[in-house]
């Protein structure tokens, strides 16, 4: 039983002490998920009104909640689940988090601190089994250090390289008390995010970029993460050079401008991969050379001087060799750049030819597809979306060939619009951060990008959304199929399609209905562009939108695992 509190003493349960470090942090939404270890926290939720709980369906719910949150917004996403099932609940959540960078503290129930290591009900060991997907964890043992932990969570989730912090709260700490102060500031001796940036690099920097031939920016998420998409895209403006982007980098650059390049990697343009390889000068930026962007390492960009601005130092030279390493934050990084050459009004060399050739391989318009009159092609949709949306609109996706359409054909003009799940690659991403998207912007609209196979992993959150009113519109590329996993299957294992088709499919329609929603069944081309615009009129329900497409439609460009980057499969 929680013990009445004199507050004028300033002496606080762990619970109330819980709380009030949220409202500290400017935290007003908590998504999360009940139990038994947490409930003298939920029972402090409850006696307040200005941090608000969103009442999920399941725990990974929340955590793609809150990272649809964040990413979408500047914001670090807060997730509170309970202990044993609800901790391993989230723990894809978290690991996805991990992979993309993205700010969340996840605060998980513990059992009682005398029954920790004695297989107590509903105990797992949540510190160890997160170390290997977390920034950092923390378990708080003893009610004193409960603010104290707290706001080091919350520092660390945000600062230097963004990424997931859990907090794991045993049970008898939230009924302890002690007396409450928050830390104004923080000071961890085995943690220093701000980096001093390298003069000299700065200046072997401008001195390559000045005399480069064939140039390329490659810009990934944290240029995102670092808010710093004004000045990648005055300094590229500057300089006339183009630009491509990683799939969690779309929207940091304008991707209706003309020196966009389009995406790069295994599924990315063809001028793109071919500019990449042939480029003499590569400027990544807040990108992390992944497997899916290099393709066959020892062939990558063979002939370029590679500049590698990033915050986290192990990212340099992890995969690709940095000829010139610029350690630090982005934006603080490309501002000394800039300081450089477009303050002394210093001009780059004149690459006419580069653009020229650019131009030529432009010509191939790798994402093309033929859309007939009789069956729906899947890219035709995402290209009416963008039509009816104007290009404004937050679009999530969920993973696989749906995923890949979206980020092809769909023009990201601002970041923080293109939410996925990058790095990981997680199925059932797509409608909880959503709903994360839409809380954390109630009167943007929200587009949920997914397909009959991704959207089953966390459906639960129909229910959800019927709860707070939020008026997604789900885009269902329907083909019947695991469709990436049967692409592979097409590609790499002569067409046995092993246990990749979906032959037991609800009716969406009828069950977007049965959770209060409405839907749709759109089979035919002349629909498409009606549909959306129908769904987006209906400005405060959720419109499930079930459009049935091309089975056998793959997507294009490919590069086959292994193979070098300029070795496209083009159709």
């Amino acid at each position: 039983m929680t013990q009445n509190i004199d507050k004028k003493q300033n002496i606080f349960t762990g619970a109330q002490i819980f709380v009030k470090c949220l409202e500290a942090e400017g935290i007003d939404k908590v998504f999360g998920y009940p139990g038994g270890a947490v409930l003298h926290i939920y029972d402090e939720l409850h006696k307040q009104n200005d941090v608000t709980h969103i009442l999920v369906r399941h725990e990974q719910g929340a955590v793609h909640a809150a990272e649809g949150f964040a990413k979408s917004s500047e914001k670090t996403g807060v997730v509170l689940v309970t202990s044993g099932p609800g901790a391993t609940n989230a723990i894809t959540g978290i690991a996805d988090a991990y992979m993309d960078s993205v700010p969340i503290v996840v605060f998980t129930g513990q059992v009682r601190t005398a029954l920790i290591g004695n297989d107590a009900f509903q105990e797992v060991d949540t510190v160890g089994i997160t170390r290997p997907c977390v920034k950092h964890n923390f378990m708080i043992t003893d009610v004193k250090d409960m603010a104290s932990t707290i706001r080091k969570a919350f520092y660390v989730a945000s600062t230097g390289r963004p990424g997931p912090v859990v907090v794991d709260i045993p049970k008898d700490i939230t009924e302890d008390t002690c007396e409450f102060s928050y830390p104004e500031e923080v000071s961890m001796r085995s943690y220093n995010p701000n980096i001093e940036i390298n003069e000299d690099s700065v200046d072997k920097a401008v001195k390559c970029i000045l005399a480069s031939k064939k140039p390329v920016i490659y810009a990934g998420g944290g240029v995102i993460n670092s808010n710093a998409s004004d000045e990648l895209t005055e300094l590229a403006k500057y300089l006339n050079f183009p630009v491509t982007n990683t799939l969690m980098g779309l929207g940091c650059y304008p991707g209706d401008d003309p020196q966009f390049i389009q995406m790069l990697g295994m599924h990315g343009s063809y001028e793109a991969n071919m500019a990449m390889h042939d480029c003499d000068l590569l400027i990544a930026v807040g990108a992390r050379f992944d497997d899916r962007i290099t393709g066959r390492l020892d062939k990558f960009s063979p002939d370029a001087t590679v500049i590698h601005i990033d915050i986290d130092p192990s990212s340099i030279s992890k995969n690709i060799k940095a000829h010139i390493p610029v350690v630090g934050d982005v934006k603080g990084a490309i501002n000394k750049i800039s300081n450089k050459i477009i303050q002394n009004d210093l001009k780059p060399k004149n690459i006419d030819k580069w653009w020229d050739q650019i131009n030529e391989w432009r010509k191939k318009d790798s994402f093309k597809y033929n859309q007939g009159s009789d069956i729906i092609k899947p890219q035709f949709v995402i290209d009416k979306l963008y039509e009816v949306t104007k290009g404004d609109a937050f679009i999530t996706s969920d993973v696989g060939q749906h995923q890949m359409w979206a980020a092809q054909i769909y023009k990201y003009s601002k970041p923080r619009r293109w939410i996925n799940s990058g790095g990981l690659g997680t199925m059932g991403f797509g409608l909880p951060s959503a709903m994360g998207a839409q809380f954390a912007n109630p009167e943007s609209l929200v587009c949920c990008v997914t397909g009959e196979a991704s959207i089953q992993m966390c459906i639960q959150e129909l229910s959800t959304c019927l709860q707070y009113g939020l008026p997604i519109k789900i885009i269902n590329l329907n083909n019947r199929y695991m469709g990436m996993v049967r692409q592979w299957q097409e590609f790499f294992y002569e067409k046995r399609y092993a246990m990749s088709y979906m032959d037991a499919l609800p009716d969406f329609v009828k069950l977007a209905e049965s959770y209060g929603h409405i839907g749709h069944k759109i089979e035919n081309p002349s629909d498409v562009e009606a549909a959306l615009k129908d769904a987006i009129k209906q400005k405060d329900r959720l419109v499930f939108l079930d459009f049935i497409t091309d089975q056998n439609e793959n997507v294009f460009p490919m590069i086959a695992t292994g193979a070098a980057h300029n070795k496209m499969i083009l159709s």
